[in-house]
């Protein structure tokens, strides 16, 4: 809720719902999920979740990446059934168009694959205006789709005239139960805060990040401008 550049977003209106129930609703349909929980530190977001009867874990609000306060949420959770998970996606509540097969096409490598510890959804960058958002993580792969860097500038740049495409970073990310628990207790990382991008911590410790390639264009909000836009983008892709 304290958003800097879009304060109050979770709860802002998208087609007379909050953005935040959107996320949620369309994340908690998808059949390979055993629970949806909305993790939050904000009590007017977790009463909220509450009115639609949902669930959510009230987390301390000292965080600065994401991943981290899901793995609170989990170790919270995880006391308070005594269960252990076995996979993680973590959803940013600012993904109100995410799609069941979107979650289905991150966590499946994993599945197929132990050796796999973190899963990236991404896309294609359509526009120059995105390119050049630096509200948008762009990201670069090698040739087994394993991400090289991310950033909030333009990459690659194209130099010399070259005709390259570009991709970007989606707020959908599978771990490995063991891997996130792993995550929060390595060193956070100098270009992990230079970008402001928790996945880069992983890169700077020398680990792989697979990224799984979807054809869905999603876009995140991070301004009312961009609420707007994508309220405009799902009203007509109603039936």
């Amino acid at each position: 809720m304290d958003s800097t550049r879009f304060p109050g977003k979770p709860l802002k209106n998208i087609l007379n719902k909050p953005m935040v129930g959107h996320v949620y609703d369309r994340v908690r349909i998808c059949d390979i999920l055993t629970k949806t929980v909305v993790a939050t530190c904000d009590q007017d977001i977790a009463d909220y979740i509450n009115s639609i009867n949902g669930q959510y874990v009230m987390t301390g609000n000292h965080h600065t990446r994401a991943t981290e306060r899901c793995a609170e949420a989990l170790e919270i959770l995880e006391e308070k059934e005594k269960n252990k998970y076995d996979i993680v996606v973590m959803v940013q509540g600012d993904e109100p168009m995410v799609l069941p097969d979107m979650i289905n096409n991150v966590i499946n490598p994993i599945i197929d694959n132990s050796d796999i510890l973190v899963t990236n959804l991404y896309g294609k960058i359509e526009t120059d205006k995105e390119l050049k958002d630096c509200n948008v993580v762009k990201v670069v792969c090698d040739l087994e789709n394993n991400a090289m860097y991310f950033s909030r500038e333009p990459i690659p740049n194209g130099v010399n005239g070259a005709n390259c495409d570009s991709f970007k970073q989606y707020g959908i990310i599978a771990f490995q139960r063991d891997f996130l628990m792993k995550y929060i207790n390595m060193e956070p990382t100098y270009l992990e805060k230079a970008e402001s991008i928790d996945m880069l911590r992983i890169l700077e410790h020398g680990l792989k990040l697979k990224m799984v390639l979807t054809e869905h264009n999603i876009f995140t909000i991070d301004t009312p401008e961009e609420l707007c836009q994508v309220e405009k983008l799902m009203k007509d892709l109603m039936p």
